[in-house]
Formats: structure tokens, sequence, C-alpha cells
């Protein structure tokens, strides 16, 4: 798989926080916080991996299915949000995993640093008092970073995240250039990214995919880009990027 840079980890405003990345294993993470926080960062990562990686070695398909599972008793936490995000969107539970350790993340991280974001693989997770801004990028659509999602201090904690049929190495059966899903929960919002994009195909689909986001519970709002067009449903304040 070829290496695509993540550029768009200079499309969050992060301003008065320190930023800092943590890579282990497959986890590629950027993270924002009042400090550095990299030795903490990284201790909740092995531990997350580690109860995840161990789960998948009892229950393969939990890794490898399309549709939502249920969980053995005694799953790590991290696996039972997955599970339970994925029977709400009917994705399988893999299409929660960025969302569910962004989420993960920035709890662990919050006792130390009231305000924190976690970037995983494009998709957020957002806690603090202030208000943020998270710019678009959609591939090579026209839309591409013309506009931003403006999150205030009274939405969060909160996830933001972004499934992508164009952009990125993430499994998609749709062909948006980004759908963009505003949750209170990480894994929730990951899920239910996939589930929307899957049936976006043509700028004709963008209604049916408003559609499907007010039917899943716990999602706040979305966001749909295609081509030269883009949708929007529920608490997703949108504004604009100037250009030059």
């Amino acid at each position: 798989m070829a290496y695509e840079p993540r550029t768009y980890r200079t499309q969050v405003d992060a301003t008065g926080l320190v930023g800092f990345e943590v890579v282990y294993a497959e986890t590629d993470l950027h993270v924002s916080a009042i400090s550095d926080l990299s030795a903490e960062t990284g201790a909740i990562v092995r531990e997350l991996r580690g109860a995840l990686e161990a789960y998948i070695a009892a229950n393969p398909r939990f890794a490898e299915s399309y549709v939502p599972l249920d969980v053995s008793p005694g799953a790590p936490a991290i696996a039972r949000e997955m599970a339970e995000a994925a029977r709400l969107a009917g994705v399988g539970p893999m299409a929660a995993v960025a969302g569910a350790f962004a989420e993960a993340v920035a709890r662990g991280l919050e006792p130390a640093s009231s305000e924190v974001i976690v970037e995983n693989g494009g998709d957020l997770y957002l806690i603090g008092c202030g208000n943020r801004t998270v710019l678009l990028g959609a591939g090579d659509s026209p839309l591409s970073e013309r506009v931003a999602i403006e999150v205030s201090a009274s939405m969060m904690p909160i996830a933001v995240c972004t499934s992508s049929g164009t952009v990125g190495p993430s499994v998609s059966f749709g062909s948006a250039h980004a759908v963009t899903v505003l949750a209170s929960s990480g894994a929730l919002a990951d899920a239910a990214a996939s589930s929307i994009g899957n049936l976006v195909h043509g700028v004709d689909d963008i209604e049916k995919a408003l559609a499907r986001a007010r039917e899943i519970p716990g999602v706040l709002g979305a966001l749909v880009i295609i081509d030269d067009r883009i949708g929007v449903v529920g608490q997703v304040r949108l504004v604009p990027v100037p250009q030059g």
C-alpha cells in the first residue's frame, strides 16, 4: 500500500495547543493538547491495541465481517463500543475502529489536558471549551478545502469522522468524495460515515444518504460531498474558507 501524506493534519484549528504524533504498530495519531503527552498517549494506545488484538485473535470474524456481529462475553470495552456502533449503523465492527480509538485516547488524556484533539486517519475526537473549525478535504472534488465545519464548545466532546470512496485506504462501497458525520461517540461517527458513504454512487444519491443519516440513532449531523455537490443534515454549521 502506497503511503499517502497526511496533509489533513494541518486542517484542524488547534490554536493554543501543543501538537505531537504517536505511532505504534498500525496506529498513527496526531494529538493536540495543552502539553506534550506523547508518553501518556503511547501507553493508552498500547493498552487499547493489546486488548483489541487479543480479542481478534480469539474471534477473527470480528476483523473480517462487513455486517454487525455480537461480541463474546468478556470482550474489551473498545470491542463492545465498536460492535454497538456497527449494529446501529449496519456495518462491520472494524468500520468503527479509527473513531473508537480517537475517542478512547482523547478521554484517556482528558485528566491531564482539558483541551484535547485526537486525529486518527482523518477521524477526529475533540474535547474542550473553545470553538474549533475542521477544514473539509474531499480529494479532487472542486469543493475540497473550500468549506469548513465549525464545532462549537457547546457540542463537545464530539467526534468528526469522515469516510471517502476516493481518498485513503479504508474500505468504502460508495464513490463519495467525503461523508462526514458528527456524533458524541467516536465509534458511531466512524461507523455511520461508512454506512452513509456506501450509498453514494452519484449526485442523485445525496438525498438518500442524508435520509440514512437521519435514521441512525446518535448521529448529530452529516455532510456528503460528491463531485461539485454538497448536502448537509442536522447540526452541521458550514463556514467559508478564504481563498488565496
